[in-house]
Formats: structure tokens, C-alpha cells, sequence
């Protein structure tokens, strides 16, 4: 029989596959902190948590007109709804830049407006089977805007909440806050290097980016893209994101190529041991 893996070669093998498997500092969460770390007034926090609810109620009730589960009252059609409760995000994120949450309801606002594929030049054919943007027939350089909007919002508030070291606490609200930021890049980052990869190479519509050349994200290959939504997945899934958790494996490049020279191995192995 051809030689069999040590041990140690199926522990690497197992930490390639799930990131998640070695030793790592515990996610320590603690109610005694602020809520939001760096709006620790009691008073004030519920000022603005109060304002974003109320933004947030609104884009729910849209929501509800668009599938048709409610008769939309107003006098304005849903996106011009949508584009206002966006203004009033903008408005408050101008007032509390420091106040992560309305970043990344902001991001995921102009996500639902824009659509998902909002990294990609031809954004109609590659939607996959997320929702239809609401301003499907957008500008080129409005969906850039836009999307250099939604990516610094998730840099942002992901800076804003991440622990300084490996020990330090965060309050149940900032982890679920940052825990959204980090599945919320990792889905467009994912969504972008899936379409990329399964595009047809066409000489006339050859499947390429459309983002703001100040974004790192303008020079990435499809690889850098996987590579990121796995990490991505797996910092959500830390940070308490089932969903992001489950991710993290499935799409993790590393792991795929790592279950392909396994099955070879094995292969090779059983291959052997028939002769």
C-alpha cells in the first residue's frame, strides 16, 4: 500500500479545511460594556438607537409593499421610499460617524437598491439568485459611488468594533453588529468572485469590475475575492453569525483544493493496495 498520512499530516489537513478547527482566543463578551463603544452615554446611545429603529421600521413597511404583503399608502412609488430612508441614514451616519450600527444598515440599504452584484459591470446577468435591485437601471458611475459607499461603511464599522487585542471584551450588541459587517462584505465578496468564475468569456461582453480605483478591491483576482469571503465568513461566524459560520468552510478555497488532493491521495492510496 502506498503510504498512509501521519497524524500530524490530517491535523494540518483538518485546519486547511475548517479554519475555524485550531486553537484561537475565545470571542469574550461581556453586558456590563456600552453598548456601543464609542457612544457611552446611557441617554445618548438611545437617542440615536431611537432615530436608526425609526428609519429602519420604514424600509420594513417598504419592504412589505414590494411582496405585496401590504397596500402601500403612500403617494411615492417604493424606491423613491427607499432612497429617502437612505438620506436619513446618510444623515445620521453625518451626525454619529463614529456609530457603527447605521453604517452597516446604510450598506445594507444601498445593497438592496443597488443590488449585490454591485461590483461587476454587467450587474443584470450576473444577480444570480439574490433579490433584484430596486434601481436596476442605475448609472455606471452612480453604482460606483454607491458601492465605494457600502464597502467603506463595512471597513469602517468593522474598525470601529473589533477588539483592540485578543482579550477585550465586547458588549452582545457590538458582536452582533461587527458579526453583520464581516457577512455582509464576505456575501458581496463571495457573490463577485462566483460570478467572475462561472461568467462566459465573451469578446464582447468580457465579464470585469466596476469599482472606485481608490478601493483595494479594483485590482483583486477572483482568488483574492474567494479568499476574503471565506475570511470574511469566518470572522462573522466568530462574532456569532451562524449563517456566516456555516460559509466559511463551503467557500473557502484552500479547503477546496485541499479536499481535491485528499480524494487524490486516497485514490492513490486504494489504487495501491488493489495490486
Amino acid at each position: 500500500m502506498a503510504g498512509t498520512f501521519t497524524k500530524h499530516d490530517l491535523e494540518v489537513l483538518d485546519k486547511i479545511k475548517d479554519p475555524e478547527s485550531g486553537p484561537s482566543a475565545p470571542i469574550l463578551i461581556s453586558d456590563t460594556l456600552p453598548r456601543d463603544p464609542h457612544i457611552t452615554d446611557p441617554a445618548l446611545y438611545q437617542r440615536i438607537v431611537q432615530k436608526e429603529k425609526e428609519i429602519i421600521a420604514s424600509i420594513q413597511q417598504i419592504e412589505l409593499h414590494i411582496a405585496g404583503l401590504k397596500a402601500n399608502l403612500a403617494s411615492t412609488p417604493p424606491i423613491q421610499q427607499y432612497q429617502a430612508a437612505t438620506l436619513s441614514l446618510d444623515a445620521l451616519v453625518e451626525e454619529f460617524p463614529a456609530y457603527a450600527s447605521v453604517r452597516n444598515n446604510r450598506a445594507q440599504a444601498l445593497r438592496r437598491i443597488y443590488g449585490d452584484a454591485m461590483l461587476l459591470s454587467s450587474a443584470k446577468e450576473r444577480q444570480g439568485t439574490a433579490p433584484p435591485p430596486l434601481l436596476p437601471d442605475a448609472g455606471g458611475s452612480q453604482i460606483i459611488a454607491a458601492s465605494k459607499t457600502v464597502l467603506d461603511d463595512l471597513d469602517t464599522a468593522i474598525s470601529l468594533l473589533s477588539p483592540k487585542t485578543p482579550f477585550a471584551p465586547l458588549s452582545p450588541q457590538a458582536a452582533k453588529t461587527l458579526a453583520q459587517a464581516y457577512t455582509q462584505r464576505g456575501a458581496l465578496y463571495h457573490l463577485t468572485a462566483k460570478s467572475l468564475a462561472s461568467a462566459p468569456v465573451s469578446r464582447d461582453s468580457p465579464p470585469s469590475l466596476r469599482i472606485h480605483s481608490l478601493r483595494r478591491e479594483a485590482q483583486w483576482t477572483t482568488l483574492e475575492f474567494e479568499e476574503n469571503a471565506s475570511r470574511d465568513f469566518m470572522l462573522g461566524g466568530r462574532y456569532g453569525n451562524e449563517i456566516a459560520r456555516q460559509l466559511a468552510v463551503s467557500t473557502n478555497p484552500t479547503a477546496k483544493l485541499c479536499g481535491d488532493m485528499v480524494r487524490e491521495a486516497m485514490r492513490k492510496e486504494y489504487a495501491g493496495a488493489s495490486t
